[in-house]
């Protein structure tokens, strides 16, 4: 045990799937904040995880007999796809339309929702099983989870769909929340 190379077979992989794991969490991000728009953000992360990928493997080129460096390479992807989802889902960048569906009057959930000071857009359907209303409503990520709480509360069985909206213009948005940092250091381009 004398003998045992900690630095090759332990040190080196630890450092390679860190290093993985920070160039996959930056490049999960990076293609989210493509699709959000930040594109004064984007190259400067595409930048950084290159670098970092670079280093990474050309430590793992440099110890192709060591199969510890491979798995923590693999392990390192994982993980840093994970973390750029989980860092993702916290931020709750852009705007969600949420469509419901429901058989019951949705007058006090409508009064709720403009009560938030949150757009609203009702519309008579037919359904398969009669007469419906049809209530969207675009919503910041960050309020999802609220805007939820309030059809539970007032119509459990109403059905829902959530899409993420990429523009939109000329409506009736919540003033909750102003501009989040994240938007005023890196503006989106004009619709």
């Amino acid at each position: 045990m004398d003998n045992f190379d900690y630095f090759s077979w332990i040190i080196l992989p630890l450092l390679i799937f860190i290093s993985r794991l920070g160039d996959v969490t930056l490049a999960t991000l990076r293609h989210i904040f493509v699709s959000k728009g930040f594109k004064k953000i984007v190259p400067f992360l595409g930048f950084v995880e290159v670098l970092i990928w670079l280093i990474a493997m050309r430590q793992v080129f440099s110890n192709l007999n060591n199969i510890a460096c491979f798995l923590a390479w693999a392990g390192g992807f994982a993980m840093g796809t994970y973390c750029g989802m989980m860092i993702e889902e916290k931020l709750a960048l852009g705007m969600q339309l949420i469509r419901i569906i429901t058989d019951k009057d949705p007058t006090e959930m409508v009064a709720e929702f403009r009560g938030l000071k949150q757009g609203v857009t009702i519309v008579d359907g037919e359904g398969a099983q009669g007469k419906v209303k049809l209530v969207f409503t675009v919503v910041n990520r960050v309020h999802k989870k609220q805007i939820i709480e309030i059809i539970h509360n007032h119509n459990p069985n109403a059905f829902y769909s959530i899409e993420d909206v990429k523009s939109s213009s000329h409506g009736v948005f919540s003033d909750r929340e102003q501009l989040s940092y994240l938007r005023r250091l890196f503006p989106e381009k004009s619709k």
